[in-house]
């Protein structure tokens, strides 16, 4: 039953049940179950969010460290940043540092979380020499406009006492000097690249305060105090620093981190996923493909808002590629995938199962699903009359 074709596979992970480098692993099986000679490309990966790093990390062949860092209520956490495969490229995802994951709902504090571990994970970086730092920003339990990010890597934010300011949000309206000379010299050499997929501009009704604080534990009357102190910080850095960026979209992501890494380390942000699809080569590689083939845990109306899949398919369109996605679960009004790019969409699970049974079993039932998929299009292609 074998005929020689090349399939692209290209999943994100499947969110706590396997990781987009597994899913390849798993798609392949299934494949080589009915056409051994098949040349499967493994592509995983991401949208900028959970699993960036460890996806670009695997698809590179690259390295994972680990280290403690400052967490964003202060005390001590463990985080880990990569490099990929040639040496050139640091990514993280600050949400291992200074993510709102790592503090229980009632000890979540804005006015004092600080992004300062996530300038640590930098710092960790450039120890390594790296040309390019990817960051991803979704997740985070801060307000404090990327100043923590600034104060690990050496910069001093003064009050007009000339003492330095603390942790969080809440200090930044007691900013009176920002002094640049004791920074690290080495960020100014790299390019620093963002994955943000949110459009909020830094203060106002539409900003990070208000938007996203009350999720961090942010009351009506701190979302104010914050937005007013992120408005003073704005108004600081354009007087000293000549950047006004309090309306720049995509500058309240991150509690106003995406603000911060553009001010002070001339950060560019961009889709996740079209970052994601630029380091992993993923053009390239879907070129050569004869089947292009995706997934992720959830595909649903959202998907067609930055998500993998989409992007995959999209790509996979642009080059006349016929699309394949597998999803865990399948959510309604998924018709307008089908007019972006994708062929078919196919559900993994094979019964009734608790959603810790569905997680444990996701490598088991993905690897079924593409075998049976592999089945259909065989028994399909070996009954045409070009068939090589």
């Amino acid at each position: 039953m074998d005929k020689e074709m090349t399939i692209v596979l290209a999943p994100d992970s499947f969110k706590e049940s396997m990781t987009a480098k597994q899913a390849c692993e798993a798609m392949e099986r299934g494949i080589r179950k009915v056409n051994p000679s098949a040349r499967c490309i493994h592509v995983p990966m991401a949208d900028g969010g959970e699993g960036t790093m460890q996806s670009l990390v695997d698809v590179t062949g690259g390295t994972i460290y680990s280290l403690r860092v400052r967490g964003p209520m202060g005390k001590e956490v463990e985080a880990s940043y990569g490099i990929t495969g040639d040496g050139k490229t640091a990514v993280m995802e600050m949400a291992s540092a200074s993510g709102i994951g790592l503090v229980p709902a009632p000890q979540r504090n804005p006015m004092i979380a600080t992004t300062y571990g996530t300038g640590q994970l930098i710092r960790a970086a450039l120890d390594h020499g790296v040309e390019k730092i990817l960051i991803g920003i979704g997740g985070s339990a801060t307000n404090d406009g990327g100043a923590g990010v600034f104060q690990a890597l050496g910069g001093k934010l003064l009050n007009a006492a000339g003492e330095e300011l603390g942790p969080g949000g809440g200090e930044l309206g007691w900013l009176a000097t920002i002094d640049m000379s004791s920074l690290d010299s080495r960020i100014e050499a790299v390019r620093i690249e963002v994955a943000c997929d949110v459009t909020n501009p830094l203060c106002g009704p539409q900003g990070a305060s208000h938007v996203f604080g009350p999720q961090k534990g942010a009351t009506p009357e701190m979302a104010a105090e914050l937005d007013a102190n992120l408005q003073h910080y704005a108004d600081v850095l354009k007087q000293q620093l000549h950047r006004d960026i309090s309306n720049v979209p995509g500058a309240g992501a991150a509690g106003g981190l995406g603000a911060g890494l553009m001010v002070f380390f001339n950060g560019v942000l961009q889709k996740g996923i079209d970052l994601v699809m630029d380091y992993a080569k993923l053009e390239e590689k879907v070129k050569q493909a004869d089947l292009v083939w995706t997934g992720e845990g959830s595909i649903d109306d959202q998907t067609q808002f930055g998500k993998t899949p989409l992007g995959v398919a999209k790509m996979a369109r642009k080059h006349h590629k016929p699309v394949v996605a597998f999803a865990g679960r399948i959510g309604e009004d998924v018709d307008a995938l089908y007019e972006q790019g994708m062929d078919a969409i196919f559900g993994i699970m094979q019964g009734a199962y608790s959603l810790e049974e569905a997680l444990a079993q996701g490598e088991k039932n993905l690897e079924r699903v593409s075998e049976n998929v592999m089945r259909l299009m065989m028994a399909f292609l070996l009954r045409q009359p070009d068939v090589r």
